[in-house]
């Protein structure tokens, strides 16, 4: 039954979202197409339901090739990669927007753990990999939400004199492991809504520990993300 509502709620959001967004959609179309690399939509293979992958999209932020420059699959602070436009739209997630279609699509939910690459994947811990996917990848979720200072968090440690690629191995996928075991747990319709108007409350309010006094039992934050 929960499966039922929760696919129900997805097509109902997400229409809904796309009507009310349509503006902002119309706009940024109209600025990726006239500046930049002059590229709209960015396609990319990421892990999904039971492991298997798929084409999510986004707005494109970054300049062609980015995988293959610089850091590849992962973006710091002032990122080069990353165009004028891009910083903007990363910053408000409207570069997520698109995702919206994939969830009408039915590859996606509007929550659930985030579609990685598959590279990325790779970094979480076996028991982990195993049943993180059991549910449909999200445009929100508990990672995005506890972890929306990521690209910080692993800037500041680079910054720091620690390797980003085994910062992100040793520390940030096995948080967000244990993070998205505790969703695979505790899921159901209260705890996705909760979670979609958390996620809306963060981008108000960055700062806001009010996610974990909501959800007590989540696993606590380690100490050196905010060192």
């Amino acid at each position: 039954m929960y499966r039922i509502i929760k696919r129900i709620l997805d097509i109902l959001i997400a229409i809904v979202a796309l009507i009310i967004l349509s503006p902002i959609f119309i706009v940024a179309i109209i600025v990726l197409a006239l500046t930049g690399e002059h590229e709209v939509f960015y396609p990319q293979k990421r892990v999904g339901y039971k492991q298997k992958e798929f084409k999510m999209w986004k707005f494109a932020t970054m300049v062609k090739d980015s995988e293959k420059i610089g850091n590849k699959d992962m973006t710091l602070r002032n990122d080069p990669r990353v165009t004028q436009v891009g910083r903007i739209l990363r910053k408000t997630k409207i570069n997520e927007l698109p995702q919206i279609f994939n969830v009408i699509t039915g590859e996606m939910s509007i929550v659930g753990p985030r579609p990685l690459l598959r590279v990325s994947f790779e970094m979480y811990r076996p028991e982990h990999k195993d049943k993180v996917y059991n549910s449909k990848p999200g445009i929100t979720g508990m990672g995005p939400l506890l972890m929306r200072d990521e690209e910080k968090i692993v800037s500041d440690a680079a910054d720091n004199g620690h390797d980003p690629r085994d910062f992100y191995k040793n520390h940030i996928y096995p948080y967000k492991g244990k993070v998205e075991m505790w969703y695979q747990e505790h899921k159901s319709i209260k705890t996705d809504l909760l979670i979609i108007f958390l996620t809306a409350w963060v981008i108000v309010f960055p700062n806001s520990l009010l996610p974990y006094k909501i959800f007590k039992t989540v696993p606590s934050r380690p100490i050196e993300f905010d060192n």
